[in-house]
């Protein structure tokens, strides 16, 4: 639900972590972040203190969650900037594309925003993180000659060389301002299509940012899951209840381990009735939820789809 801090924000509770150190060269080795739900995105996505996991089982899965804290390494380039003319008003788009280093990237994420967003990231990244990037240049505003070829050109690569600097201080790209700026506005509209029944082009959405949310939060599993159980509900209400629950099997698979997590019983739940449409086996997924249910009773079961369409509501 809705945080405070960002209202409509997945389980956001202010600055995942604070920096130690100033600024760290882009790494290519492992970018590590302390197991736990402490470190999370989402405070309720940590490892349930009621889980049904032998010592085993625990130490296996934290062995294998190491194995996914594995620094993700993003490249941003601004390919191109266009003007745009409203009505009222007169404006430069930067288009920013988003891939992966170190191997082939056939999901590279391509986004839109103006020189008004990245002057709000910058606000907002100074108000939490000011020590850490003080060595970090802003692009200024200038007064004349903002619409100069020359000048959109010296500012496209000026706002490129930003996000990379950004992007080597691991406190920022695992900040929710940071993770917001790319990829706030397009879940937005996403979550807004879906609570308007628009599922074709809440899909559309969805999975043109669920790639890049994964990798932003790759340290952070369950960040995903809200996003991950959209496209679920999306596909469910197409009539296409196998994308559904593939689109389930992947949030479940974010939600290992963490029985407390508020997006927990709603999943399960949807799952054990897409199975059984399915000819697949509901069993083991309703032996799931009913052993989630008694540990954690609660006085009525919102489904998901009611918990879902709270998100970015603003």
């Amino acid at each position: 639900m809705a945080s405070p801090e960002h209202p409509g924000s997945p389980g956001c509770m202010g600055p995942i972590t604070q920096c130690t150190t100033q600024q760290e060269a882009p790494a290519t080795g492992p970018d590590l972040l302390c197991p736990g739900p402490d470190r999370h995105l989402d405070t309720h996505s940590g490892l349930s203190s009621n889980s049904s996991m032998t010592t085993r089982e625990l130490q296996q899965y934290w062995q294998n969650e190491k194995c996914h804290w594995k620094h993700v390494k993003l490249l941003f380039e601004i390919a191109s900037a266009r003007i745009e003319e409203r009505k009222v008003s007169k404006f430069v788009v930067y288009q920013i594309i988003v891939i992966q280093t170190g191997s082939f990237d056939n999901n590279k994420a391509v986004l839109e925003r103006r020189y008004s967003d990245f002057a709000k990231l910058q606000k907002a990244l100074l108000k939490t993180f000011r020590e850490e990037i003080e060595d970090v240049e802003f692009p200024r505003k200038y007064l004349t000659g903002n619409f100069a070829e020359e000048m959109i050109c010296e500012r496209r690569r000026a706002l490129q060389e930003y996000l990379g600097l950004l992007y080597a201080i691991r406190c920022v790209r695992r900040s929710r301002e940071f993770l917001d700026f790319l990829t706030r506005p397009e879940l937005r509209e996403a979550f807004g299509c879906l609570r308007a029944g628009q599922y074709p082009r809440a899909l559309e959405l969805l999975l043109r940012v669920l790639p890049l949310q994964e990798k932003l939060t790759a340290h952070c599993p369950a960040a995903a899951v809200p996003a991950l159980c959209a496209v679920l509900l999306c596909h469910r209400d197409l009539d296409r209840p196998a994308e559904a629950f593939a689109a389930g099997e992947r949030a479940l698979q974010r939600l290992q381990a963490r029985e407390g997590h508020r997006y927990y019983a709603p999943l399960l739940d949807a799952m054990v009735r897409l199975a059984y449409a399915l000819g697949k086996d509901f069993v083991s997924l309703q032996e799931r939820l009913e052993e989630s249910q008694l540990r954690r009773p609660t006085p009525r079961g919102i489904t998901l789809k009611e918990l879902t369409v709270r998100e970015y509501l603003h």
